[in-house]
């Protein structure tokens, strides 16, 4: 991957996202095309070894959630991490509060991250909640939903720092839509190195014969079956 000359704000801001939010719409995700560089991943992927970065780990398997380890970030967030969080809140905003008008929701969420964030903080939601993920061989993530509070974004992000079919085999982003009156749909989505998959983080809007209706949407990963694969996920919302 070629290394990037503009900031991680800019290289956000240039997505195709009439595109994007068409997917999202129709999907319940999209994939961004490239977005980090070969020493932004690096640096990235390199924070897994530093604990005092990490507020706390947690090993799937003792709770049931799959198998792998994940490591929720610590305050203050390191900054390319902070800096993807709030860029890409801040151009989901007008899809998210699209998404509540169709369903007819609250949408509370500011123009301003910092000030969201605040929003969370002062209802007991103090906790940050981007983390990084590690799956080896036979490893894998059960279906599931990051809601960590009354506050929730409905859109979250995971950006893949592993090259899929080399450093790992398997391992493939699932997604789950309960259909109204219908059977689930199943989305199953390879996540290249160095790109982003923005995806529903609760449930989402799809057309019914009567309007928009709400369609729960589940989240989780398939069986690794070889090697090492690691994301980077960007919930834009902090916990409880």
């Amino acid at each position: 991957m070629t290394q990037h000359t503009s900031t991680l704000p800019a290289r956000i801001d240039d997505l195709p996202w009439p595109q994007l939010v068409d997917d999202l719409d129709n999907y319940g995700c999209a994939a961004t095309g490239p977005l980090l560089g070969n020493a932004e991943r690096a640096e990235i992927s390199s924070l897994w070894d530093e604990d005092t970065r990490f507020r706390t780990t947690v090993d799937m398997a003792r709770h049931r959630y799959g198998h792998g380890t994940y490591k929720y970030f610590g305050a203050p967030v390191p900054r390319p991490v902070a800096q993807l969080r709030a860029a890409f809140y801040r151009r989901l905003l007008a899809p998210a509060r699209e998404w509540a008008e169709r369903l007819g929701d609250p949408a509370p969420w500011p123009d301003d991250f910092d000030e969201w964030l605040e929003m969370c903080h002062a209802a007991g939601q103090s906790k940050p909640a981007p983390l990084m993920l590690r799956y080896t061989v036979g490893d894998w993530n059960a279906l599931h939903r990051d809601l960590y509070g009354d506050l929730a974004f409905p859109l979250q992000v995971v950006i893949g720092l592993d090259r899929p079919g080399l450093d790992y085999t398997g391992g493939e982003f699932l997604l789950l839509e309960q259909c109204p009156r219908a059977q689930s749909r199943g989305t199953a989505t390879v996540i290249e190195q160095g790109h982003a998959l923005i995806f529903t983080t609760r449930d989402r809007p799809t057309r019914g014969a009567r309007g928009w209706t709400r369609s729960p949407v589940r989240h989780g990963v398939s069986t690794v079956r070889s090697g090492l694969r690691r994301t980077l996920g960007l919930v834009l919302h902090d916990a409880a």
